[in-house]
């Protein structure tokens, strides 16, 4: 892994697991879901693979649904997480102040999220950081754009409207907590930066190749000033 640097000027950030820890509300709604659909599951760990990619992917993966029951699944989890999952959530210590410093340094932030953007941008009108990002990209409630490649293509193509003038791809940077987050940047060639302190699975960061890893929201404060 590469060394701190401060070079980063547009920074792509995931939301779950990454900026804030969704662990109680994500397991309750699937649960919910699940048990919709008469299976019933009591170990909310076990739902920790789900946190960050697309739920219909996680669905089909530890669950073997089709399409259709995918869609009935999706549909239960939505009922639950629009007004109550989606506010067992909680901002990971340090963070607000973090964003806060990269605005003054004069970055330009945006969040590239797999979670349905009405749902991000609720979220972080929540938790009061809205104001820190640039641009907003999240997937769409009928299921498009929801591969994590599609939204970091969006996400990118957006803050590059702000650009003075071209900018070199070593001044862009993708965050996140999963494989995902590290092989979405990697598409686009630009730099990843893998947080442990989310919910990777023992060495799936390193496996992913992931740029840099750290395992404190100081630690990414550190790397992105500087």
């Amino acid at each position: 892994m590469k060394t701190a640097t401060g070079k980063f000027q547009y920074l792509l950030f995931d939301l779950d697991g990454t900026l804030t820890d969704p662990k109680l509300g994500i397991a309750r709604c699937l649960q919910y879901a699940l048990h919709k659909l008469g299976i019933e599951e009591t170990d909310l760990d076990k739902f920790d693979p789900f946190i960050g990619p697309p739920l219909q992917e996680s669905f089909k993966e530890f669950y073997g649904f089709d399409e259709k029951k995918i869609a009935e699944a999706v549909a239960y989890y939505r009922e639950r997480f629009s007004d109550v999952g989606l506010y067992e959530n909680e901002i990971y210590p340090g963070m607000e102040e973090m964003l806060a410093h990269l605005k003054r340094e004069g970055k330009l932030l945006a969040i590239a999220s797999s979670k349905t953007t009405i749902y991000v941008k609720r979220i972080l009108q929540y938790f009061n950081i809205e104001q820190y990002f640039d641009v907003v990209v999240g997937s769409e409630m009928d299921g498009t754009r929801n591969k994590k490649e599609e939204v970091v293509e969006e996400a990118l193509r957006q803050l590059k409207l702000y650009a003075v003038e071209e900018s070199d791809c070593d001044t862009f940077v993708m965050i996140g907590d999963r494989k995902f987050d590290i092989n979405a940047a990697k598409a686009f060639g630009i730099a990843s930066i893998g947080v442990s302190y989310g919910y990777p699975a023992p060495g799936e960061l390193e496996q992913a190749g992931a740029d840099y890893i750290v395992d404190t929201v100081q630690e990414l404060e550190k790397l992105l000033v500087g």
